[in-house]
């Protein structure tokens, strides 16, 4: 602020904002920046597979978080956020940092987690359970996904931000369950949250070359939550899920 103030002066005229250039140009990725974040996405996976089957009960959220860093790096890569590990009610807080809570039996398991490429960045998350869920857990677990996957399935270029935002926001609203309070997506690069942003605020539609997320989310206090997310890349009559094989809700043992 001090720099630019000098700068200011120093001109004597006035200095006018040009901000968003950069980042509109940013939002559509060529062939080498699509090809970064496959291998971010990749990795991500990877280490989620081989992290899963080491889970145990008495593990502490920070201890999982650790083993999942460790794999992303042991393959080359690292973090592209902080790793976000929450068991059980922990999870209804949306961006929970891990703790020494320890997980139990039948306890659930989010995590929020991705890995960096050639400076592009991958952004999953997952619900696992540690033995069998509640049937109040399974309900909103598919109704999540539920929204999810209706949301994927109309992303393509030229649909607005606010009409796909609000097919996933709708689902969730509709099923009597809390409607989440973030974005529905964001965009991804070099940074981990690039425009576009889906909310339903936004302004525009997608663009051919953008690759966001999709990731609604259920949560209710100290009881529940509940979050899936992959990342897809805009295409002319679709989209093509980066994260598709990453695993979905096994049920951990």
């Amino acid at each position: 602020m001090a720099e630019f103030e000098q700068i200011k002066k120093a001109l004597k005229t006035k200095v006018n904002t040009i901000g968003g250039v950069i980042e509109r140009i940013r939002m559509s990725k060529d062939e080498g920046e699509i090809y970064a974040t496959k291998k971010a996405a990749a990795i991500a996976t990877k280490a989620l597979t081989n992290t899963t089957p080491n889970i145990k009960p008495g593990m502490s959220e920070s201890e999982v978080a650790g083993m999942l860093d460790f794999e992303i790096r042991k393959l080359g890569s690292t973090n592209s956020f902080e790793t976000i590990v929450a068991f059980g009610p922990n999870a209804s807080i949306a961006h929970h940092q891990p703790t020494l809570r320890k997980l139990k039996k039948n306890d659930t398991i989010l995590i929020d987690f991705g890995a960096k490429f050639k400076g592009y960045c991958s952004d999953i998350t997952r619900c696992f359970i540690m033995g069998k869920p509640d049937s109040f857990y399974q309900r909103a677990y598919d109704i999540v996904e539920k929204a999810q996957q209706a949301a994927i399935k109309k992303v393509k270029a030229g649909i607005t931000i606010k009409e796909l935002d609000s097919i996933a926001r709708d689902i969730i609203r509709l099923s009597d369950l809390p409607v989440y309070g973030h974005g529905t997506g964001h965009g991804t690069g070099i940074e981990i949250h690039e425009s576009p942003f889906l909310n339903p605020q936004a302004e525009g539609t997608l663009q051919v070359g953008q690759i966001i997320t999709i990731e609604p989310g259920v949560y209710i206090p100290n009881v529940l939550g509940i979050r899936i997310e992959d990342d897809c890349l805009v295409t002319k009559t679709g989209c093509e899920i980066l994260t598709r094989r990453c695993l979905h809700q096994p049920i951990l043992k």
